[in-house]
Order: structure tokens, then C-alpha cells, then sequence
């Protein structure tokens, strides 16, 4: 198994999914996993160490572990089939280990929450692992795994994106209500 840390919490401008990055911590190694918008929110909230005034389902579960004598001891991406990763916690309780099945994304949260070490197994990084070079693009060497396309989403690029970046570009951020964008006038 090879450790890994999040990297980060991505959001798909289009789509609105999101996508969990974890890096391998002695490579520039990554590994994009789709996951919810609410999973996104619980990881993220522990990374900032936001506390919630009452306990998530990720707070629940880490309080029942404690409760019932059981300690996380890390968290590992087990395997991907079909574009679908799975992941697996490991629990120490009383002398016994215990691997309890999750999707990775629960799985990260809880890790996230209790500061355990997170894994994959080497053949889901072979599988689905990206490099980046020091733009950040993709590597031709290695690319992720295929994701359902969507139905009527177009296909981009930069020149279907040129559109957006020059309108980007012509915004005057220092007075938002030049060239005739007041909506007071509307």
C-alpha cells in the first residue's frame, strides 16, 4: 500500500461535482476520486478544523467507534471497478482488527476527523493515478480512469472556452458598474 494525503477539494465549474485529490506523500503521484457534495463538505470542514454545533454523520461515527472501545488505526483505498473505487477502515477493538467496508469518501472523512494515515493499494494508483507536471496538466504518460459521460454536455476546450476568458478578461473589477452592467438601471 502506498500512503497518501488530500490534497485538495475540487469543483467541477460545469457540473458542480467535486472531485477529492490525494497525492502520494513521496510523489507528484495523484488521485482524483468523484465523490458528494456532502462528503466534499465534511472532509473539508475537518481540514479547516471547523467544529459544527452538532455532530455530523462523520462525528457519529468516529464518537460510536470510541464509545465501543474500537480505535481507526487508517483508512485505505482498496480496489476500483468499473470506475468505482472502494475503500475500506480499519478498526482496532479489543485486541481484534476489524475492516469495515466504505466508499472512500466516508472513509476520508473519518480519517481526516480521527488523523489516521490513508493508503491506496498499489494497483488502484496504477490504474487510476495522474502525474502533473509544474502546470498542473496531465501528464500523456498517465490519465484518469474514463468517467461517464454526460448526456448533452459539450465536449471543452480552448477555443470553446475563449469565449469566457475573453469576457473575464474585459471585466473591470475595480468598477463593477462600468459599461453598462448597473443593476440599479435595470
Amino acid at each position: 500500500m502506498i500512503r497518501v494525503m488530500v490534497d485538495s477539494i475540487r469543483v467541477s465549474l460545469l457540473t458542480q461535482h467535486r472531485v477529492v485529490v490525494l497525492r502520494e506523500t513521496d510523489s507528484k503521484r495523484y488521485l482524483p476520486i468523484w465523490i458528494g457534495p456532502f462528503e466534499a463538505d465534511a472532509i473539508a470542514m475537518a481540514i479547516q478544523g471547523h467544529e459544527p454545533q452538532r455532530p455530523m454523520t462523520h462525528d457519529l461515527l468516529k464518537t460510536l467507534i470510541g464509545e465501543m472501545e474500537g480505535q481507526i488505526t487508517h483508512i485505505f483505498v482498496s480496489d476500483l471497478q468499473d470506475n468505482t473505487f472502494f475503500a475500506r477502515i480499519v478498526i482496532e477493538q479489543r485486541g481484534r482488527t476489524v475492516e469495515i467496508d466504505a466508499r472512500p469518501s466516508d472513509a476520508i472523512a473519518l480519517a481526516v476527523r480521527t488523523e489516521v494515515p490513508i493508503f491506496v493499494e498499489n494497483h488502484v494508483l496504477d490504474q487510476a493515478g495522474v502525474f502533473f507536471d509544474e502546470e498542473e496538466q496531465a501528464t500523456p504518460e498517465a490519465s484518469p480512469p474514463e468517467q461517464p459521460e454526460q448526456e448533452g454536455e459539450p465536449e471543452l476546450n480552448d477555443d470553446s472556452m475563449s469565449i469566457f476568458r475573453d469576457f473575464i478578461n474585459q471585466l473591470d473589477l475595480d468598477n463593477p458598474n462600468r459599461g453598462g452592467n448597473d443593476p440599479s438601471k435595470s
